[in-house]
C-alpha cells in the first residue's frame, strides 16, 4: 500500500481540535479519514501534531496509506472535493517512503501566534487572533522570551494534565515581531522546537502579554521558569491565535510538490 504525506491547513473554529473524539464531536481528523473512506482508503490517520479546539494550522502534516497508487495532485483535488464545504483543505500530497511517519519523523514544529491590538471587534479576523485592547512593549517581550531559549525544564509553562514523560524540552527559537495586518498592528510570535508540551505556547504567550502590558517585568519570566511550578506561569491566553505553521523533516517530502492542491480531480477519481 503506498503512503502519502498530507501538507494540511484548517480553520480550527468549527472543531474540537485535530484528534477525533469518541463522541462524535467534529474534529479534522475525522474529516480527512471521512474524505479518504470516500476514495476507498478507510483508515486511522497520524498527524504530527494533535492541535486543540480552536487552534489553527497553515502547516499540519499527516500520512496516509492508499490502495493503489494515485498521482499528487489528483490525490490533494480528489480529497478536497470530499472535504468541500468544511474549511479544511490539503495544500500539497507527496509520495513518501513506507516507514514515513507524520509525528515520528518529524524533527521540529514551528508555531505562529497572532496577538492583536485593537479595541474595535475583529471583524475580518475574528477567531483567527488574539485580541487585546491595549499597546505592547516590544522590546520588553523580546528581553523576556531570550530567558526561555534552549533546554530547560519547562514545568511552568506546560498543562497540569500534559501526557509527557518529561517537562523537559528545547526551545530552539521563539522570535517577536510587530507587523501591520488587515485590522490594524499586530505581535506575532514564531516558535520553534523539536516538540512541546501542552499549551507551552499558548502559556508562553500568555506571559510574555502580560510583560508587554507591564505588569511583569522581563526578568519575572526567568523566575517563573525556575519555579517549575503552574502556579508562577502567567494567564493562558486562548487559542484562536494559534497556528501549527510548519513541520520540518530531515528530507522534506514536499519540497517539489508545493501547490499541489489547486489541481480539481479527474470525476472517476471521485
Amino acid at each position: 500500500m503506498p503512503r502519502y504525506a498530507l501538507k494540511i491547513e484548517y480553520d480550527g473554529g468549527p472543531f474540537c481540535g485535530w484528534q477525533r473524539q469518541r463522541d462524535g464531536q467534529p474534529s479534522v481528523q475525522a474529516a480527512i479519514e471521512a474524505a479518504l473512506a470516500r476514495l476507498g482508503a478507510a483508515q486511522t490517520i497520524a498527524a504530527a501534531g494533535r492541535t486543540d479546539a480552536g487552534v489553527h494550522a497553515t502547516g499540519q502534516v499527516a500520512h496516509c496509506d492508499m490502495q493503489r497508487e494515485w498521482d499528487v495532485f489528483r490525490l490533494a483535488g480528489a480529497i478536497n472535493a470530499h472535504l468541500r464545504p468544511l474549511p479544511v483543505a490539503v495544500v500539497a500530497v507527496a509520495r513518501v517512503a513506507d516507514d514515513f511517519h507524520a509525528r515520528f519523523s518529524a524533527v521540529e514544529r514551528r508555531y505562529l501566534f497572532r496577538l492583536a491590538m485593537r479595541r474595535a471587534p475583529a471583524t475580518h479576523d475574528r477567531g483567527l487572533v488574539w485580541q487585546v485592547g491595549h499597546d505592547l512593549d516590544l522590546a520588553a517581550m523580546q528581553a523576556g522570551a531570550a530567558f526561555l531559549v534552549g533546554r530547560h525544564d519547562f514545568t511552568t509553562f506546560r498543562a497540569a494534565l500534559c501526557q509527557a514523560a518529561s517537562p523537559v524540552k528545547t526551545l530552539d527559537e521563539i522570535s517577536i515581531r510587530r507587523v501591520e495586518g488587515m485590522g490594524g498592528p499586530e505581535i506575532q510570535f514564531s516558535l520553534r522546537a523539536r516538540s512541546f508540551l501542552h499549551n507551552q505556547v499558548r502559556s508562553i504567550v500568555g506571559t510574555l502579554e502580560r510583560v508587554g502590558a507591564g505588569a511583569w517585568k522581563p526578568d519575572r519570566v526567568r523566575a517563573a521558569l525556575a519555579a517549575r511550578e503552574r502556579s508562577a506561569c502567567g494567564p493562558v491566553c486562548p487559542p484562536q491565535g494559534l497556528y501549527l505553521a510548519g513541520v520540518g523533516y530531515a528530507d522534506d517530502p514536499f519540497a517539489a510538490t508545493e501547490g499541489s492542491g489547486g489541481q480539481p480531480p479527474h470525476p472517476r477519481d471521485i
